[in-house]
């Protein structure tokens, strides 16, 4: 699948993630945070992005850390964001080209 090419600028090129952790019911009294306290739970979405043509989808949930890369992957394939393997990556990936 040949994709077009397209100048974009410094500062416009990448693809940005953005994960956000929930921090509600954590202090006692509503309405207030404990600094630096979050739960291990939250939504990953990604960020407008117009030379990519990128308009964010709903956010993806997640319920763990554990549970980011899954959501970080769901987020790309939601929003029709596709992924290239680095050199390192291709160490453990096998892409088979048909």
């Amino acid at each position: 699948m040949d994709v077009e090419q397209r100048e974009a600028k410094y500062g416009e090129k990448m693809i940005e993630i953005k994960v956000r952790f929930w921090t509600d019911q954590i202090a006692k009294d509503k309405g207030n945070i404990k600094p630096k306290h979050c739960w291990d739970a939250g939504v990953v979405r990604v960020k407008t992005n117009n030379v990519h043509d990128i308009k964010p989808k709903q956010p993806i949930l997640f319920r763990s850390l554990m549970d980011i890369p899954r959501a970080i992957e769901d987020c790309l394939i939601e929003n029709g964001i596709t992924a290239h393997t680095e050199n390192c990556s291709s160490k453990y990936i096998y892409v088979d080209e048909l």
